[in-house]
């Protein structure tokens, strides 16, 4: 397949891969925080952070980044440019702290305030979902280091809302209304990446959070991978989502769908931020 980015898609796949060898190693060893706080940090998050921009910046070192650990690694970096990476080093770190293998590494690099490329890797599942503007986005699975066959995704082709399936964070598994109630199947897991990515792959057409203080690095990566699969992701207002050049700014809740379904998607988190 042409790539227009092949080569920041490529330094991105190897600092999400040497990441991921990194934060293995640290969960193997890791014991479990079973009341892990949604704020945890832990050495894992640090550490795949500094290899991450280490990586990056080596082959991008005109390019600005912006990443969740604010304190790691970016002091002698770029903060704002025309073009940013935007990196959670670990999304769903409760996932990652309580051992349920439910965490991700997110890459995605903005260029005019649009996302152009995306990765989602899952390394405690060895699954990798990336995304290139315009020329679709694909998944591969199998060991970090083999050469993989790639795969292109699609989201569904699912119409009936009862008939839809969601994926919705642990903490907010208590928000419901008459229309999440007729959905066919409801599943959870800690990181926003893996959601998008489901919906991406067309296991789940519906990814919904009323969240109004996400940040840039927890939807950058997995919005790409969704809308290049055929769907559609906004904020909880039907606003494209767009970034700043230095990553800033909050992002007032998310909605990631096939498509088809976007318009009641939208509606129920509309309905789950007037009841809070």
């Amino acid at each position: 397949m042409p790539m227009d980015y092949a080569a920041e898609l490529e330094a991105a796949r190897s600092a999400a891969v040497r990441a991921a060898k990194e934060v293995l190693k640290l969960y193997e060893s890791f014991q479990a925080v079973a009341d892990a706080p949604a704020d945890i940090s832990t050495e894992a998050d640090r550490r795949s952070q500094e290899v991450i921009l280490a990586t990056l910046s080596r082959a991008f070192p005109n390019d600005a980044f912006c990443a969740e650990e604010t304190n790691i690694g970016l002091s002698e970096l770029k903060r704002e440019g025309p073009r940013l990476w935007i990196i959670d080093p670990i999304d769903g770190s409760r996932g990652f702290a309580k051992k349920l293998g439910e965490f991700s590494i997110m890459i995605g690099l903005v260029e005019r305030h649009q996302v152009r490329l995306g990765l989602v890797l899952e390394p405690a599942r060895r699954r990798l979902t990336f995304a290139i503007k315009g020329e679709g986005c694909w998944t591969a699975d199998g060991e970090l280091d083999a050469v993989q066959e790639i795969a292109p995704c699609h989201v569904s082709s699912v119409e009936r809302w009862e008939d839809a399936r969601l994926v919705r964070s642990h903490s907010e598994n208590k928000l419901t209304n008459e229309l999440t109630q007729k959905l066919k199947r409801l599943d959870y897991t800690y990181s926003a990446g893996i959601k998008m990515a489901m919906v991406a792959r067309g296991e789940v057409e519906l990814y919904l959070s009323s969240y109004i203080g996400f940040n840039s690095w927890d939807v950058c990566a997995g919005q790409i991978l969704v809308e290049e699969a055929g769907g559609c992701v906004t904020d909880a207002h039907g606003q494209p989502i767009t970034y700043r050049q230095d990553g800033s700014g909050k992002i007032l809740g998310t909605v990631a769908t096939n498509g088809f379904l976007h318009e009641l998607a939208q509606r129920c988190v509309l309905d789950f931020l007037g009841k809070t």
